[in-house]
């Protein structure tokens, strides 16, 4: 009796660290339905063909970097937010394609809800079609920049790189941007209301 009894417990103890296990994966799911913001209807992300590793969680992360601190790993895809206890919140984003990456330290200098896009001299110069929005892309759900924009500055000068949204989920996790780093639309309006201008950014 008493071996069934430490079977028993054994198994639900096992079932709790599985359940542990997954939550930090999971807790966030209803976060991509869609919802209205800013005047728009921002569509819901399938989850399902989002890979796991990046949905949105709260992962263990140690760092001396203190809380409130971005640190970006483009090698695996992920954008970590430094939170107290020794932990961060982890989004899943989108690199710089090859010949186009970019790192260092800078800090976020300002913000902005549903930005204009305004595509850089270089970026018309390879791709004449976007000439016609020299003069900047209105705001809206097809906008490159997505729901929000998170501007990085370096030595007080803007580096010409964002941390933004992007409509085109199915990037997040490929190397595929011309610098920027995108994220779910989803995940960059937590991020968002998450980080004050100010914030240190680390790129590596």
């Amino acid at each position: 009796m008493r071996g069934r009894v430490f079977f028993i417990a054994a198994a639900v103890a096992a079932m709790a660290i599985v359940s542990g296990c997954t939550t930090n994966s999971t807790q966030f799911a209803s976060a991509y339905k869609g919802r209205s913001d800013g005047g728009y209807a921002l569509p819901s992300i399938p989850l399902a063909k989002v890979e796991r590793q990046y949905r949105r969680q709260i992962v263990d992360y140690a760092t001396k970097e203190k809380p409130g601190t971005i640190i970006v790993d483009t090698d695996a895809k992920f954008l970590h937010l430094v939170l107290e206890g020794g932990k961060a919140m982890r989004y899943g984003i989108g690199v710089g394609r090859e010949g186009f990456e970019w790192s260092g330290v800078a800090k976020v200098g300002w913000k902005r809800e549903w930005p204009t896009w305004t595509p850089p001299a270089a970026m018309i110069k390879r791709q004449p079609e976007l000439a016609k929005y020299r003069g900047g892309m209105k705001p809206g759900l097809t906008n490159p920049l997505g729901a929000r924009a998170l501007y990085l500055m370096r030595n007080g000068r803007d580096t010409g790189y964002r941390l933004h949204g992007t409509p085109e989920w199915w990037s997040i996790g490929g190397a595929v941007s011309s610098g920027c780093i995108r994220l779910m639309n989803q995940d960059i309006i937590d991020l968002y209301e998450r980080v004050q201008p100010g914030a240190k950014v680390i790129v590596s």
